[in-house]
């Protein structure tokens, strides 16, 4: 007998280690209409979150969609302007961990080089009401992590994150 038969046959080999899946991600898209200083925001109303806080026009990408598209379908369904995949510029990406719910979401903002149609409330019964505030004024009830990509943005940064441990 070959004695590395014997140690084959007598080692114990470890299980193999447990594969994670890679992680599920929840997309959204944000809006940045900006007039002058200025940026529109909406005051969210039975959506199930951030009920009564200002929020850019935003929303979650849909299966089968890209990314741009979620975004041309939301600006159109929630105020009601058309606008071109061709002319959404990605202006600031944020990796946010949500401490409600536990749940990695990347939040993409997105500024329109232009749009067709008149901004209007397209969806009354999610908004209470669109309003453009100063960037420098923030109402204080304002979704938490709208203001600070806001301010990314002001500043020039791409990439941010938001409710990870440091």
């Amino acid at each position: 007998m070959n004695p590395l038969d014997d140690a084959l046959r007598s080692a114990t080999i470890a299980p193999r280690a447990t594969r994670t899946e890679p992680p599920t991600l929840v997309v959204g898209v944000h809006l940045v209409l900006l007039d002058g200083g200025t940026v529109l925001l909406g005051r969210r109303h039975n959506t199930g979150y951030a009920n009564g806080l200002w929020h850019l026009p935003a929303g979650h990408m849909e299966p089968g969609e890209t990314v741009t598209r979620s975004m041309t379908r939301e600006a159109e369904e929630e105020l009601g302007v058309l606008i071109a995949e061709d002319d959404l510029a990605l202006v600031h990406t944020l990796h946010h961990l949500d401490a409600d719910d536990g749940r990695s979401r990347l939040q993409l903002f997105f500024r329109p080089a232009r749009y067709d149609g008149q901004v209007r409330n397209a969806e009354p019964h999610k908004c209470e009401e669109l309003r453009y505030w100063p960037l420098d004024q923030l109402p204080t009830d304002t979704v938490p992590y709208t203001v600070h990509a806001l301010g990314e943005i002001t500043r020039g940064s791409a990439l941010s994150t938001v409710g990870w441990p440091a």
